[in-house]
């Protein structure tokens, strides 16, 4: 029993005797349990706050991206969850927004709203930055295209928040390989730059693939990289990225390392550098 599980039904199941449940199990939510000592993940969230519902609600928003295969998603943030109950648990969050049939996919036995409509609520309940970088990687998951979401949009028209939804979804990118790669994009195109191309393939004279950029501007050869921890604290990988650096200056490339210790004032004044000389 290592999934989130329905205390009083293995009871009456037969599965455990009363004392086996309170000895070996923990209730996470009222006759939700876990076995004792479990990290929970986003999945195991997801499911715990289904089973709460009674199996009845839909569950949404960020637990939704994750059952659809989303990275990222932050496991010790609520679950959420639609469904008609406004006093839940800590742990759950409930929305009690109208939802259609085409609108909702069985996943695992479970009712999850789908990619497309897990995507507009994202939209409508999360700030702008945080609400693309939530859809970057559901996209990336799931193929999940934006015309999808648009035209769930124009059937909610009324709905709260549906402006702030319409205003993300022009900056959804599903190149993005992490938050801090949504975060960059972003930070790029509001400081004036052209939306860059993400995830592009860099060949040598002989056609073979020396590198892949996060993100760039084919035409001017200006590329920008975030370079997380593991790329310095892996000799191996360390090594390699020095080899990439080389061949992709060789090439005629200009690309700017980005690690989390930039300024983002110090991010644009290197691009802009980067871009002058190319000018």
């Amino acid at each position: 029993m290592g999934l989130p599980f329905i205390g009083s039904e293995a009871v009456a199941s037969g599965a455990l005797a009363p004392y086996g449940l309170r000895a070996k199990f923990m209730a996470i939510h009222p006759d939700i349990y876990v076995p004792r000592g479990t990290e929970l993940s986003a999945v195991a969230r997801a499911r715990a706050a289904w089973l709460w519902s009674h199996r009845r609600g839909v569950v949404a928003g960020r637990s939704a991206s994750a059952l659809h295969g989303a990275k990222w998603v932050d496991a010790n943030r609520p679950a959420e969850i639609i469904y008609d109950n406004r006093h839940p648990p800590a742990a759950i969050r409930t929305w009690s927004d109208s939802i259609e049939s085409d609108e909702v996919a069985l996943l695992d036995g479970m009712k999850v709203t789908t990619p497309a409509r897990t995507a507009l609520d994202l939209g409508c309940r999360y700030r702008v930055d945080e609400a693309v970088a939530m859809i970057d990687a559901l996209t990336r998951a799931t193929h999940l295209k934006i015309d999808d979401v648009e035209r769930l949009a124009q059937r909610y028209r009324g709905r709260r928040g549906i402006r702030r939804a319409r205003a993300v979804l022009p900056f959804v990118d599903s190149g993005a390989e992490s938050p801090r790669e949504t975060w960059l994009r972003l930070l790029l195109i509001r400081a004036g730059f052209p939306s860059p191309q993400t995830q592009i393939p860099i060949y040598d004279e002989y056609g073979q693939l020396i590198a892949v950029l996060d993100m760039g501007w084919e035409h001017v050869k200006v590329a920008v990289d975030y370079e997380g921890d593991h790329h310095w604290m892996d000799r191996r990988r360390f090594s390699h990225d020095i080899r990439r650096a080389e061949a992709v200056t060789e090439l005629g490339w200009i690309d700017i390392r980005v690690t989390a210790e930039d300024t983002e004032g110090g991010i644009v004044r290197r691009v802009s550098a980067a871009w002058d000389r190319r000018a």
